[in-house]
């Protein structure tokens, strides 16, 4: 990661799944450290990133954070389904979103209120389509071990149901990313 400007810092907006999903992908992101040696999906607890990493001046962090509030408290919780796995090979294997439409929605929103407001251009790339999913595995995965992994994972269960009743601003503190602020809808 390139390094930033003394008054800027990073930061993404995520949803975090609630316990016990949380612990069980969790597990998921361990698992892979251990048997496939991609320790890197844990430098970021597990979520579902709805708004890419940006740069923001750290002494303005709180206007961040109210107008992320004033934008949370607009909106409605909605269902997120977790179904099966998934991959954009050779390198990341993650837990599939089932139920896209509430998440979808409020990414667009998101997205809106971030490039309108908050004048961020980080984001979705227009001519590639948001698709939601929580990581498990990514950039340290080899390819060698990619096609191993997705062999074991490809038709492997996993099922999960939570309602997002908020959303998080992770920071990034030079070697991972923490929850900084939770956003209730």
């Amino acid at each position: 990661m390139k390094p930033v400007a003394p008054d800027l810092a990073r930061y993404f907006i995520a949803i975090i799944p609630p316990p016990p999903i949380f612990e069980h992908a969790l597990s998921l992101k361990n698992y892979f450290k251990e048997k496939y040696h991609a320790k890197a999906s844990l430098n970021s607890p597990p979520h579902i990133t709805v708004q890419a990493p940006f740069l923001w001046n750290e002494k303005k962090e709180s206007e961040l954070s109210e107008s992320l509030g004033r934008f949370g408290r607009r909106k409605k919780s909605f269902e997120v389904s977790l179904m099966g796995f998934g991959s954009f090979a050779p390198r990341v294997i993650f837990i599939s979103v089932g139920s896209e439409k509430g998440i979808t929605e409020f990414q667009k929103e998101l997205e809106k209120f971030c490039n309108e407001k908050l004048h961020l251009t980080a984001g979705i790339k227009k001519e590639n389509k948001f698709h939601p999913h929580l990581t498990v595995a990514f950039r340290d995965l080899k390819k060698q071990e990619f096609d191993l992994a997705w062999q074991e994972f490809k038709d492997k269960e996993f099922s999960a149901t939570f309602m997002a009743d908020g959303f998080d601003l992770l920071k990034h503190d030079g070697k991972s990313w923490f929850p900084h602020h939770h956003f209730r809808f």
